[in-house]
């Protein structure tokens, strides 16, 4: 019996961590990715701001040794889901479960001018290059924008923008400085009034602009303006964007997609084809694009193909919930606790923001690189 797993993010790990606990040598689990490395999208934070040096955020794949999976890194180049069979740059693999959990790709190029006058900081390769840009920033008109719906991580625009704050006044350039962050909804976290509250003024506080229902459609080089899709113009120094979101595509050529992404049962997470599931960034099941919804995800697929293979019932049920993390600076986090259910407006509660959040944030990190690479790291 053989479980194949597309995409080793968040669900795809938490997923065959959980099919190996159940059944070891038993099930053949091959685990696929394009990358050698996982990291936190925490951590990508955390390098762009000098905080810790990229090596030390890297989680290679070649460490994972658990009863029953193999990775391959190699590039998935065809998905027929009817046969449950895949096409790579490593061979051919037939399943008789096969999981999609490819999560988004990124397109910088589809925004005019993104690549050539700013920087987008949600890749692992544009955040590292951000380093060495903030590293020699002076000071200046610094633009932090969202470029398209959905995006992964809503909070990570305004954690952005408050880590921000926290470097140019550490280096005593901030009141020459100005940070204008453009975001499509009227609050920063709308899921948590409580959270967007906290936001709102701690930017009103540090002089933060927020400049919220809007998206920037195009960068001029020429000019260092942004142009927004109410038809304004903002000024820059620095631009850091948030690129668009598309589901890969070889998941659209394989007919999986309706409107962008998947669909998939939201309590099962099965897609229409028999033995397919889709978790995480890649679906359209209604919880934000993070990776903490994707593993929990993960975990309830996991146990709706072990009940399939041991031809049991299972209650396994997705409930939409996820904590999200939130650095308001100072080497304080906050905690956004959500709950997204089908056919209710979503709930959430916040805590902190405080210094044992941050030590709840760095074992959140911890404990499941732990769980999935079998190993100990610090955050710090």
């Amino acid at each position: 019996m053989r479980v194949v797993v597309l995409g080793a993010g968040f669900g795809g790990l938490e997923l065959a961590t959980g099919l190996s606990g159940e059944f070891g040598d038993a099930l053949d689990v091959v685990l696929i990715d394009r990358s050698d490395c996982f990291i936190f999208g925490f951590s990508k934070l955390d390098v762009m701001f000098g905080r810790t040096p990229p090596d030390a955020v890297l989680h290679p794949y070649a460490d994972i040794v658990k009863p029953g999976v193999r990775f391959v890194q190699t590039e998935v180049r065809a998905i027929d889901p009817q046969r449950r069979h895949v096409e790579t740059d490593a061979g051919a693999f037939d399943a008789d479960f096969l999981v999609v959990a490819l999560g988004a790709d990124l397109h910088p190029e589809a925004t005019p001018g993104l690549a050539e006058a700013g920087h987008e900081f949600y890749t692992v390769d544009g955040a590292f290059a951000l380093r060495d840009v903030l590293a020699t920033f002076a000071g200046g008109r610094v633009i932090v924008a969202v470029t398209s719906t959905p995006f992964k991580c809503p909070p990570a625009p305004s954690e952005t923008a408050l880590m921000l704050d926290e470097l140019l006044r550490e280096r005593g350039v901030r009141e020459k400085s100005s940070i204008a962050l453009v975001m499509p909804m009227g609050k920063p976290i709308p899921p948590s009034p409580a959270a967007s509250d906290a936001v709102l003024a701690t930017f009103a506080e540090r002089g933060i602009e927020w400049l919220p229902d809007r998206l920037v459609t195009e960068l001029v080089g020429e000019r260092n303006v942004a142009k927004l899709s109410d038809g304004t113009e903002l000024a820059f120094d620095l631009f850091m964007g948030v690129p668009q979101h598309r589901a890969p595509e070889v998941v659209s050529e394989a007919g999986l997609t309706v409107d962008g992404w998947i669909p998939v049962n939201p309590h099962t997470l099965e897609t229409r084809f028999a033995g397919v599931y889709a978790v995480g960034d890649v679906t359209s099941v209604g919880t934000p694009k993070a990776g903490v919804f994707a593993e929990g995800q993960g975990a309830v697929a996991a146990e709706h193909i072990a009940a399939a293979i041991r031809r049991v019932e299972t209650s396994a049920d997705y409930d939409g919930r996820g904590v999200c993390y939130l650095e308001f600076g100072g080497g304080e986090v906050a905690t956004v606790d959500v709950m997204f259910v089908t056919g209710q407006a979503p709930v959430g509660t916040m805590g902190g923001p405080s210094l044992e959040l941050a030590a709840r944030k760095a074992e959140f990190g911890a404990s499941r690189a732990e769980r999935w690479f079998g190993k100990a790291w610090s955050t710090t």
